[in-house]
């Protein structure tokens, strides 16, 4: 255990996974965000690899195991790319740390430990921690007041937020959530049941005890387990006392490198800090996603890429830069993370190299569109209309 609380990302991967391990975890390196699981078109979760364990269609060969597992969630039901650069929640890259118990132990060792790291290893003052339990869960709201000491007060029941289901069938449970709480500057007091952006989620521990049916009856599952997902960059921003997560250590390379590629600063205007925000964000998602094997294309995996580079190379658009970006956006990630990740450094030309051509095309594709704009403005084609066809209403991608 560290004698001071880690204050960098790789402080925290560290710190997390020497906690778990001195406490009979394995330690199990991040999977591709290519998951084997067909039924999610990402690894959305940190549980995503260990999805089969839990399923009981294999046997694990380790009862506990830790894990920080790099996440892609964009698509489907887990699309947020229209909020990503506003709000401090979304991202469509994130790392997940983790702790799972296979049929091993249950909520009586998984409660006080994540309290420990929170408050031990990571020296969080306890009053400004909540926590959040379903409404049925009596036995996690006992273990977190009297064996945890948490205050009644700072314990609230939740309904379907704090239950986790796998799917319509399987594996489900109750869950309990941790918050921080980032001070009344930031909303009105009341705790996370109010909703409120003033509480920041940062740890889920859900309780795999029941076997959904079809018929939607739960049965007791005969061996209990444990699924966690602690989000890196809000713990990350919790330590590093920052209320934006876009000024924590893992963001700031890549912001500053959207600023050398456009020219623009932050914090000289909101809609500015968005684009550049948009920009750091992707470098991420396209950077780890080609090196685990995403190539674009205008089908599934390939088709979320392709989206993901053109977001950020029109945003870059928008802020003036004509010149290429997603390189230097990539050289940046890859420097910032290669040592956690060492596959990004082995894949570094191969990921530039993709990313650059699907940039050159897209900024071909704007370039015509606005080439085509501007001959309509010209020749008059547009006059008596009182707005422009849909199709050149906005920059394409």
């Amino acid at each position: 255990m560290p004698t001071t609380p880690p204050t960098t990302a790789d402080g925290l991967r560290q710190a997390f996974v020497s906690f778990f391990v001195d406490r009979g975890h394995t330690h199990v390196p991040s999977a591709s965000v290519i998951p084997v699981d067909r039924t999610v078109l990402f690894t959305v979760a940190g549980m995503v690899p260990f999805k089969p364990f839990f399923t009981g269609d294999e046997v694990p060969p380790y009862r506990r195991a830790v894990s920080v597992q790099k996440c892609v969630r964009a698509g489907g039901k887990h699309n947020d790319l229209d909020d990503i650069g506003r709000t401090n929640r979304h991202f469509s890259f994130f790392e997940m740390l983790g702790n799972f118990s296979f049929g091993d132990y249950f909520k009586s060792e998984a409660i006080p430990w994540a309290w420990e790291f929170l408050t031990g290893t990571l020296g969080l003052p306890p009053e400004r921690l909540w926590v959040t339990v379903h409404l049925e869960d009596d036995e996690a709201a006992d273990i977190w007041h009297e064996q945890v000491g948490v205050p009644r007060d700072r314990l609230q029941r939740l309904d379907e937020d704090n239950f986790w289901k796998m799917g319509d069938t399987g594996p489900c449970g109750p869950c309990s959530e941790i918050f921080w709480d980032l001070g009344p500057a930031h909303g009105p007091d009341g705790g996370p049941a109010t909703g409120h952006d003033r509480y920041i989620e940062m740890w889920n521990l859900v309780f795999m005890q029941f076997d959904q049916q079809a018929d939607g009856t739960k049965v007791p599952l005969p061996r209990p387990s444990i699924d966690t997902g602690a989000g890196l960059e809000r713990i990350l921003a919790v330590v590093q006392g920052k209320h934006s997560i876009w000024e924590i250590d893992v963001f700031r390379p890549l912001i500053a490198a959207a600023e050398a590629a456009t020219g623009a600063r932050a914090g000289a205007d909101p809609e500015i800090d968005v684009s550049l925000r948009i920009m750091a964000e992707h470098a991420r998602t396209m950077t780890f996603m080609v090196s685990d094997g995403v190539v674009p294309s205008n089908e599934e995996r390939g088709y979320v890429l392709r989206r993901i580079i053109r977001r950020a190379v029109r945003h870059a658009y928008l802020l003036g830069a004509r010149d290429l970006v997603t390189p230097a956006l990539v050289d940046a990630t890859v420097n910032e993370m290669g040592g956690a990740y060492p596959d990004l450094l082995a894949n570094r030309d191969l990921v530039v190299k993709i990313v650059r051509r699907e940039e050159e095309r897209f900024r071909s594709t704007l370039q015509r569109g606005l080439d085509h704009l501007d001959d309509l403005l010209v020749s008059g084609d547009v006059s008596g209309r009182s707005v422009l066809p849909a199709r050149h209403a906005r920059l394409p991608g």
